[in-house]
């Protein structure tokens, strides 16, 4: 795909970690694409569904396999805002997704390139061509603004416990 389309695409993504940080959560957001076609968008629901697995690469995996009626997401592209963590990367990989675009970097926990590099791990029965960086300095801001806000109601008693 052009570099144009994936930036279109990641703003689509960019909107949904925007309804996330709405909502308190943790502004990743994610769509998958294919045929041209956004088959599933998510967010970050780890506050609202007290599930530590409802990360938006997740969500967007289960509602495009729910649409498609199959597990295999063949031929279809992730575009999310923030590099994936070992659990999504791994969902990623089961779900056959052939290609990821992503935001920035995430060195805390990212596994697709700076703390881990799982798609390059050939031991692996299924490859994934990762492209990052892909709005970057939009995303990163989403979330530096997110957490700045948080420290600051943490600050004046008003954020989370």
């Amino acid at each position: 795909m052009s570099g144009k389309l994936d930036e279109a695409f990641m703003a689509k993504a960019l909107r949904e970690a925007e309804k996330a940080a709405l909502k308190g959560e943790v502004p990743v957001g994610a769509v998958i694409v294919r045929e041209g076609r956004i088959i599933a968008r998510a967010h970050n629901l780890r506050e609202a569904k007290a599930d530590p697995s409802a990360h938006a690469e997740l969500l967007a995996i289960r509602s495009a396999a729910r649409k498609l009626k199959t597990w295999r997401l063949s031929g279809a592209t992730m575009y999310v805002t923030l590099e994936p963590c070992l659990m999504c990367m791994g969902a990623i990989l089961l779900a056959r997704i052939p290609r990821l675009v992503f935001g920035p970097l995430d060195p805390k926990a990212g596994a697709s390139g700076s703390l881990y590099d799982i798609p390059s791990d050939k031991r692996l029965n299924h490859r994934v061509h990762v492209t990052g960086g892909v709005l970057a300095s939009e995303s990163e801001e989403v979330l530096k603004s997110f957490f700045r806000k948080l420290r600051e109601e943490k600050r004046s008693g008003k954020g989370r416990p």
